[in-house]
């Protein structure tokens, strides 16, 4: 059962055949129509007992009677249609239409009613019966409004396994024949559980009374609460399950309402009252319809005892249903696992090579609300340099055997850029080793060569600033190069004009890795946002997978362990007052990024990026079954104390200025 959608009391205006009479001054009815007319327009304005003057029932009890309908239905407004009447030797039978609205987000309930007349002293009169209110209403019976509401459906995993916990809750609502004031009661209850009465009192009222009637769903109800619920007479409680909190991923999952502390008829517009499970956030309000159903409305007719006699009308419900995403949880448990070991924000994104389906998202706050993995806008610094290789060759600015000078400084207009490692300093490498050193100088060099055109266009083909899109709110990153010099040395190695998010850097690890571009999924029925981008040059992409193999070689080689190779980048770039430390790579199947939010007083000998991007791909081989990673090869244990070698640390040098030659940034 669910709680009852707010009712309206709206007094309709008369329409159809019913029309405004002047019958006040009427004293008796000269026809079987006028009687009718003047019953049904009096009933229909909430006139009770002017109704009631128009029949042969007592009075007061025909006001009563039509009065409780209202409650009973909890109805909106009641409209009438007039139909055929056939008289005969002073009686007549008269048919009439009935529009019943039972409140916002309720069917419309329409019938045939019937009544019979008689022909007087005082004139033509109804005949009063309970079978006026309904056909098949008879001596002793109510009416009542009844819920059959579905389970809230699961969020599965690409396995099928569950990613939301059911909780247990306190179910608070009353059982409506054994209070003898339900206002009282209901609104001594909605007081005590800080809630609205008047919906709670709506439900209450259209409800089969011999029924339990849950109101309000709390988590962790202490017991004195629970002993002052059952002080009112006619509360109880019931312990009931519920899907409600994310295993995983809260802010992708998103939250659920449904209980006191949400107060969910303040922050959700539309027919919830407290009591119903509601999507605040994430999948979990995107598929609200798929996840939480609809309930199937019935009005039913009650015998004295309460008991249900009859269904007069039923209106079938949408089934709850599951909600199958790409997410593997084994990827999802590793990433969020990984984040622990990041002293701020930080995010990881995951994604299949060969799909875009997205198998992780992650962020190390745990907040609902935190959706920087997916709508975050960062410079990427020199992990851009994947997109500026290919930017590179395509262009014709070098061929993979071309010599690429790695200086130690190069002079731009008024900005000095330095090559954060020494050890390169004048060797005659080709574009590879300098994506393997990350030798930011020899990038910047060959800048205007490259043009900002070039540039713009690797970077859509891989996926950079296109248009693509997810259920959820997603950046797709944006590459707006300014006319200058300085701005487009500066683009070249991730910091001028380039914004992107880890969705975005983990999806174009992934098209370097497969050598198209995918656009994301993550709702198997939804489909991917874009199919395929056009398929990138194989030999170029085999110069770029080259240097990023050699880049963790070189520069953190504990990343492999195991069979297959670890290909990424490693780098730091400023933002603000903000240090971005960045892992991009791919091992296998799986793509990924990894973004560190750090505070630049942070030692400049740790590269968080690195170390959660190590744990990630550790977990990911420990997470499939006994003696094999979910990436299919044998794996030894990872040593998590192993230190980082090689540069990973400092910054791109421009707009923070020169870097001391002398400097050691090794870590070694």
């Amino acid at each position: 059962m669910s709680p009852r959608p707010l009712g309206r009391r709206i007094a309709a205006v008369s329409s159809g055949l019913i029309v405004a009479l002047s019958l006040a001054a009427c004293t008796t009815h000269p026809s079987p129509e006028v009687a009718v007319r003047s019953f049904l327009l009096a009933w229909q304005d909430g006139n009770y007992a002017e109704a009631a003057r128009h029949t042969t029932g007592d009075p007061a009890e025909v006001e009563q009677a039509l009065a409780d309908v209202h409650d009973q239905l909890d109805l909106a407004s009641i409209r009438f249609d007039l139909g055929q009447i056939a008289t005969e030797s002073g009686t007549a039978n008269a048919e009439f239409g009935v529009n019943a609205d039972l409140g916002i987000g309720d069917p419309m309930w329409n019938y045939t009613g019937q009544m019979s007349l008689t022909n007087g002293a005082a004139g033509w009169q109804i005949d009063w019966s309970p079978s006026v209110i309904h056909p098949e209403l008879g001596e002793g019976e109510r009416l009542a409004v009844s819920y059959e509401i579905e389970e809230r459906g699961q969020i599965l995993d690409r396995s099928g396994e569950p990613l939301v916990a059911a909780d247990s809750v306190t179910a608070f609502g009353v059982l409506p024949a054994d209070m003898e004031d339900k206002e009282g009661g209901v609104t001594e209850l909605a007081e005590l559980l800080d809630e609205d009465p008047d919906p709670l009192l709506n439900r209450v009222r259209s409800a089969p009374p011999e029924q339990f009637q849950p109101l309000v769903l709390i988590r962790d109800a202490d017991n004195s609460l629970l002993r002052e619920a059952g002080n009112i007479a006619g509360v109880d409680t019931q312990e009931i399950e519920v899907n409600l909190s994310p295993r995983v991923a809260p802010f992708l999952l998103g939250e659920v309402a449904g209980t006191a502390e949400h107060r969910v008829s303040s922050r959700v517009a539309g027919p919830y009252q407290a009591g119903d499970t509601v999507g605040l956030s994430g999948l979990q309000n995107i598929f609200q319809q798929e996840l939480a159903g609809t309930a199937t409305t019935q009005v039913v007719s009650l015998g004295e005892d309460g008991e249900q006699t009859d269904v007069l009308e039923s209106w079938e419900g949408v089934r709850s249903g599951g909600i199958e995403t790409t997410l593997d949880l084994a990827v999802q448990s590793a990433a969020e696992n990984a984040l622990e070991t990041v002293p701020g924000d930080g995010y990881i994104v995951a994604v299949d090579t060969a799909s875009g389906e997205v198998l992780a998202a992650a962020n190390a706050s745990g907040s609902v609300t935190d959706d920087g993995a997916f709508t975050g806008s960062y410079a990427p610094g020199g992990t851009f340099t994947m997109v500026s290789a290919l930017a590179a060759l395509d262009s014709g600015a070098v061929t993979a055997d071309s010599e690429m000078l790695c200086g130690w400084q190069s002079e731009v207009g008024d900005q000095v850029f330095t090559n954060p490692r020494a050890n390169d300093v004048g060797l005659n490498p080709t574009l590879d080793r300098n994506l393997a050193s990350l030798c930011t100088v020899a990038f910047v060099d060959i800048a205007s060569e490259v043009g900002p055109e070039a540039i713009t266009r690797a970077a859509t083909q891989l996926g950079l600033g296109s248009d693509w899109q997810l259920p959820l709110p997603v950046s797709a990153g944006s590459v707006d190069i300014e006319d200058g010099d300085v701005e487009l040395a500066s683009a070249m190695v991730g910091e001028h004009g380039v914004r992107t998010s880890p969705l975005a850097m983990a999806l174009a690890a992934g098209a370097v890795a497969d050598g198209s571009w995918y656009g994301p999924t993550l709702v198997r029925e939804e489909g991917p946002a874009q199919a395929s981008a056009t398929e990138l040059d194989e030999a170029h992409l085999e110069v770029v997978r080259e240097g990023l193999q050699e880049a963790v070689n070189l520069r953190t080689p504990q990343m492999n362990t195991g069979e297959e190779q670890v290909f990424g980048q490693a780098a730091r770039a400023e933002q603000g007052d903000t240090d971005l430390h960045w892992f991009v790579g791919y091992r296998g199947d799986v793509a990924f990024a990894v973004l560190a939010e750090v505070d630049p007083a942070t030692t400049l000998l740790d590269q968080y990026a690195v170390t959660a991007a190590t744990s990630f791909l550790n977990g990911l081989a420990h997470g499939g079954a006994e003696g094999e990673g979910l990436l299919g090869e044998e794996v030894p244990e990872l040593p998590m104390d192993a230190p980082v070698e090689g540069e990973l640390n400092a910054p791109v040098e421009g707009a923070a200025g020169e870097m001391n030659p002398e400097a050691d940034l090794t870590g070694n």
